[in-house]
Protein backbone atom coordinates (compact mmCIF):
# COMPACT_ATOMS: atom_id res chain seq x y z
CA UNK A 1 0.00 0.00 0.00
CA UNK A 2 1.43 3.36 -1.03
CA UNK A 3 0.61 6.81 0.23
CA UNK A 4 -0.28 9.55 -2.22
CA UNK A 5 -0.63 13.25 -1.46
CA UNK A 6 -3.63 14.69 -3.31
CA UNK A 7 -3.12 18.36 -4.13
CA UNK A 8 -5.28 21.19 -5.46
CA UNK A 9 -5.04 21.01 -9.27
CA UNK A 10 -4.94 23.89 -11.70
CA UNK A 11 -7.88 26.14 -10.76
CA UNK A 12 -7.41 28.81 -13.36
CA UNK A 13 -4.75 30.79 -11.54
CA UNK A 14 -7.05 31.74 -8.67
CA UNK A 15 -5.26 32.41 -5.37
CA UNK A 16 -6.57 31.87 -1.85
CA UNK A 17 -9.80 30.07 -2.81
CA UNK A 18 -12.05 29.14 0.11
CA UNK A 19 -12.93 25.56 1.02
CA UNK A 20 -16.71 25.60 1.47
CA UNK A 21 -17.32 21.84 1.77
CA UNK A 22 -15.27 18.77 2.69
CA UNK A 23 -17.03 15.74 1.23
CA UNK A 24 -14.91 12.94 2.69
CA UNK A 25 -13.52 11.96 6.08
CA UNK A 26 -10.51 9.97 7.30
CA UNK A 27 -11.13 6.28 6.67
CA UNK A 28 -13.48 6.81 3.71
CA UNK A 29 -12.90 4.74 0.58
CA UNK A 30 -12.91 6.84 -2.58
CA UNK A 31 -12.92 6.03 -6.27
CA UNK A 32 -11.36 8.01 -9.12
CA UNK A 33 -13.24 11.21 -9.95
CA UNK A 34 -15.17 11.13 -6.66
CA UNK A 35 -15.51 14.67 -5.31
CA UNK A 36 -13.28 15.38 -2.31
CA UNK A 37 -13.85 19.07 -1.53
CA UNK A 38 -15.75 22.05 -2.94
CA UNK A 39 -13.89 25.33 -3.50
CA UNK A 40 -15.46 28.70 -4.10
CA UNK A 41 -13.88 31.78 -5.65
CA UNK A 42 -15.43 35.17 -6.36
CA UNK A 43 -16.59 33.89 -9.72
CA UNK A 44 -17.52 30.23 -9.38
CA UNK A 45 -17.63 27.15 -7.20
CA UNK A 46 -15.85 23.92 -8.18
CA UNK A 47 -15.56 20.36 -6.96
CA UNK A 48 -12.10 18.80 -6.74
CA UNK A 49 -12.17 15.08 -7.67
CA UNK A 50 -9.89 12.27 -6.50
CA UNK A 51 -7.21 11.30 -9.07
CA UNK A 52 -7.26 7.66 -7.97
CA UNK A 53 -8.90 5.08 -5.74
CA UNK A 54 -7.91 4.39 -2.17
CA UNK A 55 -8.62 5.10 1.48
CA UNK A 56 -8.43 8.60 2.97
CA UNK A 57 -5.55 8.40 5.50
CA UNK A 58 -5.45 12.04 6.56
CA UNK A 59 -7.27 15.28 5.74
CA UNK A 60 -5.13 18.38 5.26
CA UNK A 61 -7.90 20.98 4.86
CA UNK A 62 -11.01 22.08 6.73
CA UNK A 63 -14.08 24.15 5.86
CA UNK A 64 -13.11 27.82 5.78
CA UNK A 65 -9.45 27.24 4.83
CA UNK A 66 -7.90 29.22 1.97
CA UNK A 67 -6.01 27.14 -0.59
CA UNK A 68 -4.28 27.61 -3.94
CA UNK A 69 -2.91 25.37 -6.69
CA UNK A 70 -0.52 22.77 -5.24
CA UNK A 71 -1.92 22.94 -1.70
CA UNK A 72 -2.29 19.52 0.00
CA UNK A 73 -5.90 18.30 0.26
CA UNK A 74 -5.43 14.87 1.82
CA UNK A 75 -3.22 11.81 2.01
CA UNK A 76 -4.54 8.75 0.19
CA UNK A 77 -3.61 5.12 0.87
CA UNK A 78 -3.68 3.69 -2.65
CA UNK A 79 -3.58 -0.07 -3.19
CA UNK A 80 -1.21 -1.19 -5.91
CA UNK A 81 -3.91 -3.51 -7.20
CA UNK A 82 -6.60 -0.88 -7.05
CA UNK A 83 -8.05 0.21 -10.39
CA UNK A 84 -6.49 3.42 -11.65
CA UNK A 85 -9.54 4.74 -13.42
CA UNK A 86 -13.15 4.98 -12.47
CA UNK A 87 -14.09 3.04 -15.58
CA UNK A 88 -12.11 0.11 -14.25
CA UNK A 89 -13.82 0.41 -10.85
CA UNK A 90 -17.24 0.30 -12.52
CA UNK A 91 -16.19 -2.36 -14.99
CA UNK A 92 -17.53 -5.14 -12.78
CA UNK A 93 -21.08 -3.76 -13.05
CA UNK A 94 -21.01 -3.36 -16.82
CA UNK A 95 -23.14 -5.74 -18.95
CA UNK A 96 -21.24 -8.77 -20.17
CA UNK A 97 -20.70 -8.72 -23.93
CA UNK A 98 -21.63 -11.64 -26.15
CA UNK A 99 -18.95 -14.31 -26.29
CA UNK A 100 -18.75 -15.44 -22.66
CA UNK A 101 -15.63 -15.06 -20.59
CA UNK A 102 -13.10 -15.27 -23.36
CA UNK A 103 -10.77 -12.30 -23.05
CA UNK A 104 -10.45 -9.83 -25.84
CA UNK A 105 -6.97 -9.32 -27.15
CA UNK A 106 -5.70 -5.85 -26.53
CA UNK A 107 -4.65 -5.42 -30.15
CA UNK A 108 -8.12 -6.40 -31.31
CA UNK A 109 -10.74 -3.63 -31.60
CA UNK A 110 -14.05 -4.35 -29.87
CA UNK A 111 -16.75 -5.81 -32.00
CA UNK A 112 -19.30 -3.30 -33.25
CA UNK A 113 -22.89 -3.82 -32.15
CA UNK A 114 -25.86 -2.53 -34.09
CA UNK A 115 -28.70 -3.77 -31.89
CA UNK A 116 -30.33 -1.65 -29.17
CA UNK A 117 -30.26 -3.01 -25.65
CA UNK A 118 -32.00 -2.17 -22.39
CA UNK A 119 -29.81 -1.58 -19.37
CA UNK A 120 -30.71 -1.11 -15.74
CA UNK A 121 -28.84 1.90 -14.37
CA UNK A 122 -28.01 1.35 -10.68
CA UNK A 123 -26.92 3.67 -7.89
CA UNK A 124 -23.10 3.81 -8.13
CA UNK A 125 -20.69 3.93 -5.21
CA UNK A 126 -21.92 6.72 -2.91
CA UNK A 127 -19.35 6.37 -0.18
CA UNK A 128 -21.06 3.58 1.71
CA UNK A 129 -24.12 5.65 2.62
CA UNK A 130 -27.33 3.66 3.15
CA UNK A 131 -30.91 4.79 2.70
CA UNK A 132 -30.06 8.06 0.94
CA UNK A 133 -33.05 10.27 0.11
CA UNK A 134 -34.08 10.94 -3.49
CA UNK A 135 -34.75 14.69 -3.50
CA UNK A 136 -35.12 15.12 -7.26
CA UNK A 137 -35.90 12.90 -10.25
CA UNK A 138 -34.49 14.65 -13.33
CA UNK A 139 -35.87 12.37 -16.09
CA UNK A 140 -39.20 10.95 -17.19
CA UNK A 141 -40.20 7.91 -19.21
CA UNK A 142 -39.58 8.54 -22.90
CA UNK A 143 -36.88 11.19 -22.38
CA UNK A 144 -33.85 11.12 -24.68
CA UNK A 145 -30.77 11.72 -22.53
CA UNK A 146 -27.07 12.05 -23.20
CA UNK A 147 -24.21 10.53 -21.26
CA UNK A 148 -23.54 12.47 -18.04
CA UNK A 149 -27.04 13.96 -17.97
CA UNK A 150 -28.32 13.87 -14.37
CA UNK A 151 -30.82 11.13 -13.59
CA UNK A 152 -31.56 11.82 -9.93
CA UNK A 153 -30.29 13.99 -7.09
CA UNK A 154 -29.60 12.24 -3.79
CA UNK A 155 -29.11 13.89 -0.43
CA UNK A 156 -27.48 12.38 2.63
CA UNK A 157 -26.82 13.95 6.02
CA UNK A 158 -23.55 15.39 4.68
CA UNK A 159 -24.12 16.41 1.08
CA UNK A 160 -26.31 16.23 -1.99
CA UNK A 161 -25.08 14.56 -5.17
CA UNK A 162 -26.24 14.13 -8.74
CA UNK A 163 -26.22 10.67 -10.30
CA UNK A 164 -25.48 11.00 -14.03
CA UNK A 165 -26.38 8.63 -16.82
CA UNK A 166 -23.52 6.28 -17.82
CA UNK A 167 -24.60 6.36 -21.47
CA UNK A 168 -26.86 8.07 -23.98
CA UNK A 169 -30.24 6.58 -24.73
CA UNK A 170 -33.97 6.69 -24.17
CA UNK A 171 -35.54 6.27 -20.73
CA UNK A 172 -37.70 3.14 -20.89
CA UNK A 173 -38.96 3.41 -17.33
CA UNK A 174 -38.23 5.25 -14.10
CA UNK A 175 -37.87 2.83 -11.20
CA UNK A 176 -36.91 5.22 -8.44
CA UNK A 177 -39.48 7.56 -6.89
CA UNK A 178 -39.21 11.05 -5.42
CA UNK A 179 -38.63 11.00 -1.65
CA UNK A 180 -37.65 7.33 -1.83
CA UNK A 181 -34.60 5.85 -0.12
CA UNK A 182 -31.82 4.15 -2.10
CA UNK A 183 -28.42 2.57 -1.49
CA UNK A 184 -25.54 1.52 -3.71
CA UNK A 185 -26.69 -0.94 -6.38
CA UNK A 186 -30.39 -0.09 -6.23
CA UNK A 187 -31.95 0.33 -9.70
CA UNK A 188 -32.75 3.86 -10.86
CA UNK A 189 -34.02 3.62 -14.45
CA UNK A 190 -34.28 1.27 -17.44
CA UNK A 191 -32.31 2.82 -20.32
CA UNK A 192 -32.58 1.80 -23.98
CA UNK A 193 -29.08 2.21 -25.43
CA UNK A 194 -28.60 2.19 -29.20
CA UNK A 195 -25.88 -0.12 -30.52
CA UNK A 196 -22.75 1.87 -31.44
CA UNK A 197 -19.07 1.32 -31.74
CA UNK A 198 -17.26 1.01 -28.48
CA UNK A 199 -16.07 4.36 -27.21
CA UNK A 200 -12.42 5.22 -27.33
CA UNK A 201 -12.24 5.27 -23.54
CA UNK A 202 -13.32 1.63 -23.20
CA UNK A 203 -11.20 -0.37 -20.78
CA UNK A 204 -10.08 -3.93 -21.57
CA UNK A 205 -10.24 -6.36 -18.69
CA UNK A 206 -8.11 -9.52 -18.53
CA UNK A 207 -11.29 -11.53 -17.84
CA UNK A 208 -14.12 -9.57 -19.44
CA UNK A 209 -14.39 -6.89 -22.03
CA UNK A 210 -17.00 -4.17 -21.92
CA UNK A 211 -17.03 -0.48 -22.78
CA UNK A 212 -17.73 1.42 -19.58
CA UNK A 213 -18.55 5.11 -19.35
CA UNK A 214 -17.44 7.22 -16.40
CA UNK A 215 -20.31 7.96 -14.03
CA UNK A 216 -18.90 10.02 -11.18
CA UNK A 217 -20.77 13.27 -10.55
CA UNK A 218 -19.03 16.15 -12.31
CA UNK A 219 -19.57 19.85 -11.82
CA UNK A 220 -21.58 21.48 -14.55
CA UNK A 221 -19.43 23.29 -17.08
CA UNK A 222 -21.68 26.29 -16.55
CA UNK A 223 -20.83 26.27 -12.85
CA UNK A 224 -17.06 26.20 -13.44
CA UNK A 225 -16.78 28.89 -16.07
CA UNK A 226 -15.03 32.09 -15.12
CA UNK A 227 -18.07 34.15 -16.00
CA UNK A 228 -21.26 32.16 -15.47
CA UNK A 229 -24.41 33.71 -16.85
CA UNK A 230 -26.08 36.04 -14.38
CA UNK A 231 -29.84 36.06 -14.79
CA UNK A 232 -31.73 39.25 -15.27
CA UNK A 233 -34.49 39.98 -12.80
CA UNK A 234 -37.21 37.36 -13.37
CA UNK A 235 -40.72 38.54 -14.01
CA UNK A 236 -41.89 36.34 -11.15
CA UNK A 237 -40.63 33.64 -8.83
CA UNK A 238 -43.13 30.83 -9.18
CA UNK A 239 -42.47 27.57 -7.33
CA UNK A 240 -41.05 24.79 -9.53
CA UNK A 241 -41.90 21.12 -9.30
CA UNK A 242 -38.22 20.07 -9.38
CA UNK A 243 -34.91 21.77 -8.75
CA UNK A 244 -31.57 21.15 -10.46
CA UNK A 245 -28.72 22.41 -8.27
CA UNK A 246 -25.35 21.25 -6.99
CA UNK A 247 -24.31 20.68 -3.36
CA UNK A 248 -22.58 24.05 -2.97
CA UNK A 249 -25.61 25.91 -4.32
CA UNK A 250 -27.97 23.98 -2.05
CA UNK A 251 -25.81 24.84 0.93
CA UNK A 252 -25.80 28.54 -0.02
CA UNK A 253 -29.59 28.46 -0.34
CA UNK A 254 -29.89 26.93 3.13
CA UNK A 255 -27.62 29.63 4.59
CA UNK A 256 -29.82 32.39 3.12
CA UNK A 257 -33.08 30.57 3.92
CA UNK A 258 -34.00 30.55 0.23
CA UNK A 259 -36.58 28.10 -1.12
CA UNK A 260 -34.82 26.70 -4.20
CA UNK A 261 -38.18 25.86 -5.76
CA UNK A 262 -38.76 29.62 -6.22
CA UNK A 263 -35.42 30.37 -7.89
CA UNK A 264 -35.14 30.43 -11.67
CA UNK A 265 -32.02 28.59 -12.79
CA UNK A 266 -29.86 30.12 -15.53
CA UNK A 267 -27.46 27.18 -15.93
CA UNK A 268 -27.60 24.29 -18.37
CA UNK A 269 -31.01 22.61 -18.35
CA UNK A 270 -32.28 25.14 -15.80
CA UNK A 271 -29.57 24.37 -13.24
CA UNK A 272 -29.63 26.84 -10.33
CA UNK A 273 -26.27 28.57 -9.92
CA UNK A 274 -24.81 30.52 -7.02
CA UNK A 275 -25.46 33.71 -9.00
CA UNK A 276 -29.16 32.80 -9.23
CA UNK A 277 -29.38 32.59 -5.43
CA UNK A 278 -27.62 35.95 -5.08
CA UNK A 279 -29.92 37.56 -7.66
CA UNK A 280 -33.00 36.15 -5.91
CA UNK A 281 -31.86 37.56 -2.55
CA UNK A 282 -31.14 40.96 -4.16
CA UNK A 283 -34.60 41.01 -5.72
CA UNK A 284 -36.32 40.10 -2.46
CA UNK A 285 -34.42 42.80 -0.55
CA UNK A 286 -35.25 45.37 -3.21
CA UNK A 287 -38.92 44.48 -3.10
CA UNK A 288 -38.95 44.58 0.70
CA UNK A 289 -37.28 48.00 0.58
CA UNK A 290 -40.01 49.24 -1.74
CA UNK A 291 -42.70 47.93 0.57
CA UNK A 292 -43.68 45.16 -1.85
CA UNK A 293 -45.82 42.43 -0.40
CA UNK A 294 -44.23 39.50 -2.25
CA UNK A 295 -42.18 37.33 0.07
CA UNK A 296 -44.17 38.34 3.16
CA UNK A 297 -47.01 35.92 2.54
CA UNK A 298 -49.41 38.85 1.96
CA UNK A 299 -51.42 39.15 -1.26
CA UNK A 300 -50.31 41.99 -3.51
CA UNK A 301 -52.50 45.06 -3.78
CA UNK A 302 -54.21 45.29 -7.17
CA UNK A 303 -53.28 48.15 -9.47
CA UNK A 304 -56.36 50.26 -10.19
CA UNK A 305 -56.75 52.66 -13.11
CA UNK A 306 -58.61 55.46 -11.30
CA UNK A 307 -58.74 57.60 -14.46
CA UNK A 308 -61.59 55.37 -15.63
CA UNK A 309 -63.81 57.01 -13.01
CA UNK A 310 -62.85 60.65 -13.50
CA UNK A 311 -59.96 63.13 -13.66
CA UNK A 312 -56.91 62.27 -11.53
CA UNK A 313 -53.54 63.79 -10.71
CA UNK A 314 -50.39 62.12 -9.40
CA UNK A 315 -48.88 63.95 -6.40
CA UNK A 316 -45.32 63.11 -5.39
CA UNK A 317 -44.85 62.16 -1.73
CA UNK A 318 -42.42 64.27 0.26
CA UNK A 319 -39.17 62.72 1.44
CA UNK A 320 -40.48 62.74 5.03
CA UNK A 321 -43.70 60.99 3.91
CA UNK A 322 -41.70 58.25 2.15
CA UNK A 323 -39.36 57.72 5.08
CA UNK A 324 -42.20 57.70 7.62
CA UNK A 325 -44.17 55.23 5.51
CA UNK A 326 -41.24 52.82 5.35
CA UNK A 327 -40.50 53.04 9.09
CA UNK A 328 -44.15 52.70 10.12
CA UNK A 329 -44.68 49.77 7.76
CA UNK A 330 -41.62 48.00 9.18
CA UNK A 331 -42.76 48.59 12.76
CA UNK A 332 -46.30 47.43 12.05
CA UNK A 333 -45.07 44.19 10.47
CA UNK A 334 -42.45 43.36 13.11
CA UNK A 335 -44.06 44.56 16.35
CA UNK A 336 -47.14 42.80 17.81
CA UNK A 337 -49.17 45.87 18.81
CA UNK A 338 -51.63 46.14 21.69
CA UNK A 339 -53.23 49.44 22.79
CA UNK A 340 -54.34 50.23 26.35
CA UNK A 341 -56.91 53.06 26.81
CA UNK A 342 -57.65 55.19 29.86
CA UNK A 343 -58.81 58.69 30.84
CA UNK A 344 -56.87 61.07 33.08
CA UNK A 345 -58.68 63.70 35.14
CA UNK A 346 -56.72 66.89 34.36
CA UNK A 347 -59.19 69.39 35.88
CA UNK A 348 -56.72 70.54 38.53
CA UNK A 349 -53.80 70.53 36.10
CA UNK A 350 -55.67 72.69 33.63
CA UNK A 351 -56.60 75.21 36.34
CA UNK A 352 -52.96 75.33 37.49
CA UNK A 353 -51.74 75.83 33.90
CA UNK A 354 -54.13 78.72 33.23
CA UNK A 355 -53.20 80.46 36.47
CA UNK A 356 -49.48 80.34 35.75
CA UNK A 357 -49.85 81.48 32.18
CA UNK A 358 -50.79 84.87 33.65
CA UNK A 359 -47.13 85.24 34.58
CA UNK A 360 -45.84 84.82 31.01
CA UNK A 361 -43.87 88.13 31.08
CA UNK A 362 -41.91 86.83 34.07
CA UNK A 363 -41.01 83.48 32.52
CA UNK A 364 -41.08 84.31 28.83
CA UNK A 365 -42.87 81.08 27.87
CA UNK A 366 -46.46 79.92 27.58
CA UNK A 367 -47.29 76.67 29.32
CA UNK A 368 -49.17 74.10 27.22
CA UNK A 369 -50.35 70.66 28.32
CA UNK A 370 -47.50 68.91 26.47
CA UNK A 371 -44.60 69.61 28.90
CA UNK A 372 -46.71 68.26 31.78
CA UNK A 373 -47.41 65.07 29.81
CA UNK A 374 -43.69 64.73 28.96
CA UNK A 375 -42.74 65.12 32.61
CA UNK A 376 -45.39 62.62 33.72
CA UNK A 377 -44.18 60.08 31.12
CA UNK A 378 -40.61 60.42 32.44
CA UNK A 379 -41.91 59.72 35.96
CA UNK A 380 -43.85 56.66 34.77
CA UNK A 381 -40.75 55.37 32.92
CA UNK A 382 -38.77 55.69 36.15
CA UNK A 383 -41.36 53.70 38.10
CA UNK A 384 -41.77 51.11 35.33
CA UNK A 385 -38.28 50.75 33.80
CA UNK A 386 -39.33 47.91 31.50
CA UNK A 387 -40.86 50.59 29.27
CA UNK A 388 -37.38 52.15 28.96
CA UNK A 389 -35.89 49.18 27.10
CA UNK A 390 -35.37 47.88 23.59
CA UNK A 391 -35.50 44.28 22.46
CA UNK A 392 -32.08 42.93 21.50
CA UNK A 393 -31.87 41.91 17.79
CA UNK A 394 -31.43 38.30 18.90
CA UNK A 395 -34.80 38.45 20.66
CA UNK A 396 -33.21 36.74 23.66
CA UNK A 397 -32.62 39.75 25.95
CA UNK A 398 -33.51 43.39 26.64
CA UNK A 399 -31.33 46.48 26.49
CA UNK A 400 -32.11 48.49 29.64
CA UNK A 401 -31.44 52.22 29.20
CA UNK A 402 -30.08 54.31 32.06
CA UNK A 403 -31.11 57.60 30.41
CA UNK A 404 -34.54 59.05 29.63
CA UNK A 405 -35.05 60.85 26.30
CA UNK A 406 -38.59 61.38 25.01
CA UNK A 407 -39.66 62.01 21.41
CA UNK A 408 -42.55 64.32 20.57
CA UNK A 409 -44.37 64.00 17.24
CA UNK A 410 -44.63 67.32 15.40
CA UNK A 411 -46.95 67.87 12.45
CA UNK A 412 -45.25 69.89 9.70
CA UNK A 413 -46.30 70.81 6.14
CA UNK A 414 -43.81 68.20 4.87
CA UNK A 415 -45.03 65.41 7.13
CA UNK A 416 -44.63 64.01 10.63
CA UNK A 417 -41.26 64.32 12.42
CA UNK A 418 -40.26 63.30 15.95
CA UNK A 419 -37.62 65.51 17.62
CA UNK A 420 -36.24 64.31 20.95
CA UNK A 421 -36.18 65.97 24.38
CA UNK A 422 -33.09 64.77 26.25
CA UNK A 423 -32.61 64.02 29.95
CA UNK A 424 -36.22 64.87 30.78
CA UNK A 425 -36.11 63.92 34.52
CA UNK A 426 -33.44 66.58 35.11
CA UNK A 427 -35.53 69.43 33.64
CA UNK A 428 -38.39 71.49 35.05
CA UNK A 429 -41.72 72.26 33.41
CA UNK A 430 -40.64 75.67 32.09
CA UNK A 431 -37.41 74.20 30.68
CA UNK A 432 -39.39 71.52 28.90
CA UNK A 433 -41.91 74.09 27.62
CA UNK A 434 -39.13 76.21 26.10
CA UNK A 435 -37.44 73.17 24.54
CA UNK A 436 -40.72 71.83 23.12
CA UNK A 437 -41.41 75.18 21.49
CA UNK A 438 -37.88 75.47 20.09
CA UNK A 439 -37.92 71.96 18.61
CA UNK A 440 -41.37 72.46 17.09
CA UNK A 441 -40.18 75.69 15.48
CA UNK A 442 -37.07 74.01 14.06
CA UNK A 443 -39.23 71.18 12.72
CA UNK A 444 -41.61 73.52 10.89
CA UNK A 445 -38.70 75.47 9.40
CA UNK A 446 -36.94 72.23 8.31
CA UNK A 447 -33.91 72.97 10.48
CA UNK A 448 -33.85 69.76 12.52
CA UNK A 449 -30.56 67.88 12.36
CA UNK A 450 -30.43 64.03 12.35
CA UNK A 451 -29.13 64.11 15.94
CA UNK A 452 -32.25 66.09 16.98
CA UNK A 453 -34.37 63.05 16.04
CA UNK A 454 -32.28 60.20 17.47
CA UNK A 455 -32.03 58.41 20.80
CA UNK A 456 -35.62 58.50 22.06
CA UNK A 457 -36.66 55.95 24.71
CA UNK A 458 -40.39 56.66 24.41
CA UNK A 459 -42.58 58.78 22.12
CA UNK A 460 -45.68 60.96 22.53
CA UNK A 461 -48.15 61.71 19.73
CA UNK A 462 -50.63 64.39 20.80
CA UNK A 463 -53.70 65.12 18.68
CA UNK A 464 -55.47 67.04 21.44
CA UNK A 465 -55.20 70.32 19.58
CA UNK A 466 -56.95 68.84 16.54
CA UNK A 467 -59.65 66.54 17.89
CA UNK A 468 -60.71 62.92 18.15
CA UNK A 469 -61.58 60.68 21.08
CA UNK A 470 -59.02 57.85 20.72
CA UNK A 471 -56.59 56.27 18.26
CA UNK A 472 -53.96 53.52 18.10
CA UNK A 473 -50.48 55.00 17.52
CA UNK A 474 -47.81 52.75 15.96
CA UNK A 475 -44.82 51.95 18.16
CA UNK A 476 -41.70 53.75 16.96
CA UNK A 477 -39.40 50.69 17.04
CA UNK A 478 -36.88 49.98 18.52
CA UNK A 479 -38.81 51.72 21.32
CA UNK A 480 -41.32 49.43 23.01
CA UNK A 481 -44.20 51.87 23.63
CA UNK A 482 -45.78 55.12 22.48
CA UNK A 483 -48.43 57.34 24.11
CA UNK A 484 -51.26 58.78 22.05
CA UNK A 485 -53.16 61.77 23.49
CA UNK A 486 -56.57 62.82 22.19
CA UNK A 487 -58.71 65.93 22.81
CA UNK A 488 -59.83 66.50 26.40
CA UNK A 489 -63.50 67.01 27.14
CA UNK A 490 -65.75 67.59 30.15
CA UNK A 491 -67.52 64.49 31.39
CA UNK A 492 -69.79 63.81 34.38
CA UNK A 493 -67.81 61.99 37.07
CA UNK A 494 -69.42 60.58 40.21
CA UNK A 495 -67.70 61.86 43.38
CA UNK A 496 -69.48 59.58 45.82
CA UNK A 497 -72.57 61.69 46.33
CA UNK A 498 -73.21 63.42 43.02
CA UNK A 499 -71.95 63.90 39.50
CA UNK A 500 -69.68 66.79 38.73
CA UNK A 501 -68.08 67.95 35.47
CA UNK A 502 -64.43 66.95 35.19
CA UNK A 503 -62.00 67.60 32.34
CA UNK A 504 -60.93 64.15 31.11
CA UNK A 505 -57.93 63.51 28.85
CA UNK A 506 -58.05 60.32 26.69
CA UNK A 507 -54.75 58.34 26.83
CA UNK A 508 -53.89 55.62 24.29
CA UNK A 509 -50.80 53.54 25.07
CA UNK A 510 -49.60 51.23 22.28
CA UNK A 511 -46.89 48.77 23.25
CA UNK A 512 -44.77 45.88 21.97
CA UNK A 513 -46.41 42.76 23.38
CA UNK A 514 -43.13 40.82 23.09
CA UNK A 515 -41.73 43.01 25.88
CA UNK A 516 -44.75 44.45 27.71
CA UNK A 517 -47.70 42.42 28.96
CA UNK A 518 -51.21 43.79 29.52
CA UNK A 519 -50.97 44.02 33.31
CA UNK A 520 -47.80 46.12 33.17
CA UNK A 521 -49.33 48.38 30.51
CA UNK A 522 -52.39 48.96 32.71
CA UNK A 523 -50.15 49.84 35.67
CA UNK A 524 -48.16 52.28 33.51
CA UNK A 525 -51.31 54.10 32.34
CA UNK A 526 -52.66 54.18 35.90
CA UNK A 527 -49.41 55.75 37.11
CA UNK A 528 -49.57 58.28 34.30
CA UNK A 529 -53.19 59.17 35.08
CA UNK A 530 -52.39 59.63 38.76
CA UNK A 531 -49.50 62.00 38.00
CA UNK A 532 -51.57 64.08 35.60
CA UNK A 533 -54.50 64.09 38.04
CA UNK A 534 -52.38 65.60 40.82
CA UNK A 535 -49.31 67.47 39.62
CA UNK A 536 -47.77 67.20 43.09
CA UNK A 537 -46.83 63.63 42.05
CA UNK A 538 -44.51 65.15 39.44
CA UNK A 539 -42.34 66.45 42.27
CA UNK A 540 -41.84 62.98 43.78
Amino acid sequence: MSKEAVKVPDIGGADEVEVIEVLVAAGDEVVPEQSLIVLESDKASMEIPSPSAGVVAELKVSVGDKVAEGHDILVLDAESTAPTTQAAVLEATAPEPPGGDEPLREDEPPAESTASRTETVPVPDIGGAEGVSVIEVCVSEGDEIAAEDPIVVLESDKASMEIPSPAAGKVASVIVRLDGKVSEGDPLIELVVSGTSAPETAVVSPKKSAPVAASAPQPDSAELTDKPPVPSKPASYAPQTSVHAGPAVRRLAREFGVDLARVSGSGRKGRVLKEDIQQYVRDMLARAGNGAAEGTGLPEMPEVDFSRFGPVEEVELSKINKLSAKNLHRSWLHVPHVTQFDDADITGLENFRKEHNASIPAHGVKLTLLPFIVKACAGALTQHPRFNTSLHPSGEKLIQKQYCHIGIAVDTPGGLVVPVLRDVPEKGIYDLARECGALAEKARNKRLSPSDMQGACFSISSLGGIGGTAFTPIVNAPEVAILGVSKSSFQPVYNGSSFEPRLMLPLCLSYDHRVIDGALAARFVTTLSRMLGDIRHLLL
